[in-house]
């Protein structure tokens, strides 16, 4: 169908409602192709789009369409799996409750139990309940850090990791069967209700019990309870768990920025709701500044990533790259578990390709086992699965360069909430010997060489995106670089063809003569190309100037 005629078929409608129809009714020739000239696109990452009336928008009808596709998967699998149900998150974005129930609704038409949570909750969590309530899969609804224009739909599979291809590919096939209207199944409330199981604070507890387990030295916290701690959840879920886990851990001074500890999808104090911005903590630094704290840390809405201010040697707050968090994490983890005698003989640490290759140098010098994955976290969660069931390895730590970690096995996906307890047990360590994070990455960078990192986004919105990206990578493939930033490319992996036993992913890594690495990607959640800049040098001006070079110049040449 065309455009046109899809656009005229959510007019005519029944099911739609006047307040939709109007707004279809006003919208030019222009967003009325980019609303209907396909359906929002259904990957490994779910769903993820602006909101508004139309099939490539987030609304409660694409969301019921979607809802009902795993369904008809989780039906096929028999009785079973239909009574395992499906856990229901959601987070403080616009539409997202409304979102939930409407998914819980689809599930108790198709008679498949739905376990949601009360009010919103991290997204970790999510991934949490459905392992420790069996649950045959798991659905999100958030949009991570985007701006508040989107939302999403994330879901999750039996092993409370974010599905794979495989999955993704059977839900998108019923979706492409399915009529958006007449094919989904909606309950009332009543029966929804008797379908629906509600999960409250006593689930919470559970959830806690487990990252709590993760901290290694309650004596030096209990040291230095008095720790100043500035915190901000940027209006998300976080505004709750993150608090109390430090309030378990013993932490007894944390300072809430009190205008974001309030949930709202409009994120109406800061620009972008995202911790890689350090704008997002003008608020928290001001707060900082005022009570003479060291540390700032700040979740981004569904509490999966975290990021860190700190003071620098002129004692201004300077942000923390989602790099230098891992590697602080992952220095203190090797060596405050080996002290305690807790650090696994086969230990072994998981970190995506775009991840730093200091977390390589730190494994390499202490006898730590560490592998790669491709860019998402579920591919480390599939590497903590294969753990558990050969016995090969012990995971001890999982993270990637977008501000995500994991300590603990309790979970198949990044958490917030036990970053933030860690990165505070780890500025207590160093606090203790009269230090600070900012001192505690200068000592490493002087252990293992200063390295530096850089992303660098090639914007593709707008209609026809996709096909964008793919002749953009085409041609990189057709035309490969010779030399970059002055420096000779040694060789070009193509992920596409399967390397390094990982799955095939349209992945270019251009690996340079001196311990430089070029990555480019499509982003699998916007509508973008990503490029990732990695080197080190013998000073951090050596390796700050090479890995803007490297950065001009690749620009230079994509013009």
């Amino acid at each position: 169908m065309s455009y046109q005629e899809v656009y005229e078929k959510w007019l005519n409608s029944p099911v739609l409602d006047e307040e939709a129809k109007a707004e279809l009714r006003g919208i030019d020739e222009e967003e009325k192709k980019d609303r209907f000239d396909s359906y929002l696109k259904f990957g490994t990452a779910g769903l993820r789009g602006l909101l508004g009336i139309g099939s490539r928008r987030m609304n409660i009808y694409t969301v019921r369409l979607a809802t009902q596709a795993i369904a008809n998967v989780i039906l096929n699998e028999g009785d079973a799996a239909r009574e395992r149900g499906v856990a229901v998150a959601y987070d403080c974005r616009i539409m997202s409750r409304e979102f939930a129930e409407e998914v819980c609704s689809v599930f108790a038409a198709n008679k498949i139990k739905s376990f949601c949570f009360n009010s919103l909750r991290p997204t970790p969590e999510l991934s949490f309940a459905v392992r420790e309530l069996s649950c045959f899969a798991g659905i999100n609804i958030t949009a991570s850090h985007n701006p508040k224009e989107y939302n999403g739909y994330k879901v999750y599979w039996s092993d409370g990791a974010q599905i794979e291809e495989k999955q993704a590919d059977a839900i998108l096939s019923f979706m492409n069967s399915l009529d958006i209207f007449e094919d989904v199944k909606i309950a009332d409330a009543k029966t929804t209700a008797n379908y629906k199981t509600e999960l409250g604070e006593d689930f919470d507890d559970k959830y806690l019990e487990k990252v709590l387990a993760q901290r290694i030295n309650a004596e030096v916290i209990n040291e230095e309870k008095d720790m100043k701690i500035v915190y901000t959840p940027f209006h998300g879920t976080g505004y709750r768990l993150v608090p109390e886990i430090l309030r378990r851990a013993g932490f007894e001074n944390v300072i809430c920025v009190e205008e974001q500890m309030i949930p709202d999808g409009r994120f109406p104090t800061v620009k972008s709701p995202n911790p890689e911005n350090k704008k997002s903590f003008e608020m928290a630094i001001k707060l900082a500044e005022k009570t003479g704290s060291e540390l700032v840390i700040g979740t981004d809405p569904d509490a999966d990533r975290v990021g860190v201010c700190v003071r620098d040697d002129k004692g201004e707050f300077v942000p923390l790259t989602g790099n230098q968090t891992g590697a602080i994490l992952l220095e203190y983890l090797i060596n405050a578990r080996r002290h305690n005698g807790t650090l696994p003989k086969n230990a072994c640490v998981v970190k995506t390709i775009v991840t730093s290759e200091l977390g390589t140098r730190i494994c390499e010098k202490n006898g730590v086992s560490i592998m790669n994955v491709l860019t998402g976290f579920k591919f480390i969660g599939e590497k903590m699965e294969m753990f558990e069931k050969t016995g090969e390895y012990t995971y001890l730590f999982g993270y990637e360069e977008s501000y995500g970690c994991l300590i603990g096995d309790y979970a198949r996906d990044k958490d917030a909430v036990v970053a933030s307890m860690m990165i505070c047990e780890t500025a207590a360590f160093y606090a203790k010997q009269g230090k600070t994070l900012w001192n505690a990455l200068k000592e490493i960078f002087k252990k293992y060489g200063y390295h530096s990192e850089s992303v660098f986004n090639i914007s593709m919105a707008g209609v026809g995106a996709l096909e964008k990206m793919q002749k953009f990578m085409k041609n990189l493939r057709e035309h490969p670089a010779e030399k970059i930033g002055g420096i000779k490319v040694g060789e070009v992996l193509d992920f596409s063809e399967g390397i390094w036993g990982l799955p095939k992913s349209n992945v270019l890594y251009y690996r340079l003569v001196e311990n430089s690495v070029v990555v480019v990607r499509p982003s699998g959640t916007e509508p973008k190309i990503k490029v990732y800049f990695m080197t080190n040098g013998k000073t951090r001006e050596e390796a700050e100037s090479r890995v803007e070079a490297l950065r001009k110049d690749f620009c230079k040449q994509i013009d």
